[in-house]
């Protein structure tokens, strides 16, 4: 293992569900996409709306503190996520959402055979999103909105195995505000504050340093801030949605990659990140979306400089109609 980490030296890997993300880290880029615990959108009492999608991932250079540079090591690394994920109207003001990412990392390289990239299922989460405000203020209607989450490692994979760990390897609570503000001619802004409380990770070595020696294999992964911005517009009858927007992460502790290292999970992670995002609900095809969205990390410390690109698909029923439906036809 230390020979590994040694060949690792030099390079992060920030691992997100962003996700959650997502929530930040669960579902990475994918928050960006309607109907999830970052957004101002709720599903009607009784309805379901299932999510599928598809992200790539893809950087060659990475932060190593506040310096960007690159590692001819590993060259490119290459990360793929399969996201399902359902969000579930329970009440008018109360929603439940549940997903489990699949991750696949890999370098664009063989590396002479010396590294191997990783791929299992990442983290189970699990949030519920509450309305708690919906007015008329001026031309438009204000809401206000807060999300609470809970992410845990689905799997045992290794979470100190920079820059191919699934994620960081740590069970996660967020607690998130939301408020938006939108017009009658469909333009919105939204903004989104939370902050990650993040518990230990068990890493493949009883020695580690982070501002100082510890000797255990239980490594403190640090709190984050997350922060997003976001101006959108509904077109066609609300049939098109598109957004641009801003996602930043902070960690509140934690140390920088130090040189000739490798990275680890108590890292301290920084992230600005711009995105545009397309949801396209097609009016012939009820209860079907399309969603698309393209992310760049445009600034970091501790962290890669990767883009990520994404294609999913949603489709929101009545589950208990349908029941009922089924029973009278019987």
């Amino acid at each position: 293992m230390t020979a590994l980490l040694l060949s690792l030296f030099r390079y992060k890997r920030k691992a997100q569900i962003d996700l959650n993300i997502l929530i930040v880290f669960l579902f990475t880029a994918v928050l960006s996409i309607g109907q999830t615990p970052t957004d101002a959108l709720m599903m009607p009492p009784k309805n379901i709306c299932i999510l599928l999608s598809y992200d790539y991932g893809h950087f060659d250079r990475y932060w190593e503190g506040d310096n960007l540079r690159s590692n001819e090591t590993i060259a490119s690394v290459n990360r793929t996520t399969i996201l399902p994920m359902a969000a579930v109207g329970i009440f008018d003001d109360l929603n439940f959402y549940i997903g489990l990412p699949y991750v696949k990392t890999k370098s664009s390289e063989p590396n002479g055979g010396k590294f191997e990239g990783a791929n299992d299922f990442q983290d189970f989460m699990v949030a519920l999103k509450y309305k708690a405000l919906e007015k008329s203020v001026g031309s438009g209607r204000l809401s206000l909105l807060t999300t609470v989450g809970y992410s845990t490692p689905a799997t045992n994979y290794l979470s100190d195995y920079m820059p191919y760990s699934l994620g960081f390897g740590a069970p996660e609570f967020s607690l998130r505000g939301i408020a938006q503000y939108q017009l009658s001619n469909g333009f919105y802004v939204r903004g989104m504050a939370s902050h990650l409380w993040r518990g230990y990770t068990e890493a493949e070595r009883d020695y580690y340093y982070n501002n100082g020696s510890f000797y255990t294999s239980l490594m403190d992964v640090p709190n984050a801030w997350n922060f997003e911005g976001v101006l959108g517009k509904w077109f066609m009858n609300n049939a098109l949605k598109l957004e641009l927007n801003y996602t930043g992460l902070k960690s509140t502790s934690g140390d920088n990659i130090r040189a000739y290292n490798a990275a680890q999970p108590s890292n301290k992670v920084k992230f600005d990140r711009l995105g545009i995002s397309l949801q396209y609900y097609p009016p012939s095809l009820n209860g079907l979306g399309v969603v698309g969205y393209y992310t760049n990390v445009v600034n970091g410390l501790n962290t890669a400089k990767i883009s990520n690109v994404g294609l999913g698909l949603t489709y929101q029923f009545n589950f208990i109609k349908n029941t009922n439906n089924e029973q009278n036809a019987q």
